[in-house]
């Protein structure tokens, strides 16, 4: 282990044992019923440059954007894919940037924080409580009301979903919202989306077409994942070899990640890019993703298409894709027959 790497883990350690306790209490506060209540600004934090971490607050963007159309949504993140993912939502004002290497670039570093401290925010989210850095942006910020990510075990009771990493930020601001005498909001917690423009859709369909000949029945695969998630070759070849018997009508389309590597040997036709909107383009012109958990898992489902991830973690209900007809499987559980018959019943959904 490099002495950077070693750096970085008591790094960790230390500020998380630091800011353990920061904003334990900031829900504590006392509404006047007669105040009318303005959201103007809200300031969502979420430091994490991982293109997975970042496409898990689109949800809360949305909520926040359709509930406050008028208001201006700055974002606090780390490394420079939020423009990307972010492109094309309107209400973002500001992305706040950490550097991805901090102790390369403590000028930038710091600078950072001089921005954060310089905004008058009526709300501050930190997205996941776990998160240092995005509890001390929370103290650290201007705003009328904080929220750490603290759990709420009532919410936890009412919602079945609320461990998800994309859908707790979300009832913690409706349950705000609600304090603050909103009307309560009970609709289905928003997707993840990258918001495609038409163009690029139809540069996807194009692109598609041109790999494997069609569009409407096309079976996109993903074979790499970071770490102990990513399954050997000798998983996916029977896999893959399964799906090729079970679904002779359909195309499969391996998306390749940016190592250029393949788990099965680059048997099928393949896509490789290091752009990920045109990546989620291509994915959103199939009709079923089929991968581990990883960035790219999330890039399909935040490219609206039918997914199927497969975890082999016990973090199945924090990170499992949803909407859209997607899917999880726990790939302790069960064996070829049964994951072929959860990629029918998707394709049939």
């Amino acid at each position: 282990m490099s002495t950077l790497k070693k750096i970085n883990i008591y790094r960790r350690i230390l500020t998380k044992s630091l800011t353990k306790n920061i904003g334990t209490s900031a829900q504590k506060f006392v509404v006047d019923p007669n105040q009318k209540i303005e959201i103007k600004r809200v300031l969502i934090s979420r430091p994490n440059h991982r293109l997975g971490n970042l496409l898990l607050i689109t949800p809360l963007v949305q909520e926040v954007q359709a509930t406050f159309p008028d208001c201006k949504i700055d974002l606090f993140v780390k490394g420079g894919l939020a423009p990307i993912v972010f492109e094309n939502y309107q209400n973002i004002e500001t992305i706040i940037e950490l550097p991805k290497k901090p102790f390369k670039d403590l000028i930038a570093y710091f600078k950072v924080w001089t921005t954060i401290k310089k905004g008058n925010y009526d709300i501050v989210i930190n997205v996941d409580k776990n998160s240092s850095s995005g509890r001390l942006s929370a103290q650290f910020a201007n705003a009328k009301y904080k929220f750490f990510g603290e759990e709420d075990t009532t919410l936890a009771q009412k919602h079945s979903d609320y461990c998800h990493i994309a859908k707790y930020p979300v009832y913690e601001f409706r349950n705000f919202l609600k304090q603050l005498n909103f009307p309560e909001n009970q609709q289905e917690v928003p997707p993840l989306n990258l918001k495609l423009s038409a163009n690029e859709l139809e540069q996807g369909k194009n692109t598609v077409a041109k790999i494997v000949g069609t569009t409407s029945k096309t079976i996109a695969i993903f074979t790499y994942a970071t770490d102990d998630k990513c399954y050997a070759t000798t998983w996916w070849e029977p896999f893959y070899a399964r799906l090729l018997s079970e679904f002779p009508d359909y195309a499969i389309l391996e998306v390749l990640p940016v190592e250029n590597v393949s788990q099965i040997g680059f048997a099928a036709p393949t896509f490789y890019s290091k752009d990920i909107r045109e990546i989620g383009s291509v994915i959103a012109n199939t009709a079923i993703f089929i991968g581990a958990d990883s960035g790219i898992m999330h890039l399909s489902s935040a490219s609206l298409t039918p997914t199927i991830g497969l975890f082999s973690r016990d973090n199945i209900e924090t990170y499992k894709p949803y909407d859209n007809n997607s899917v999880a499987i726990n790939t302790n559980q069960g064996n070829l027959d049964d994951w072929m018959a959860i990629v029918r019943r998707t394709l049939q959904s």
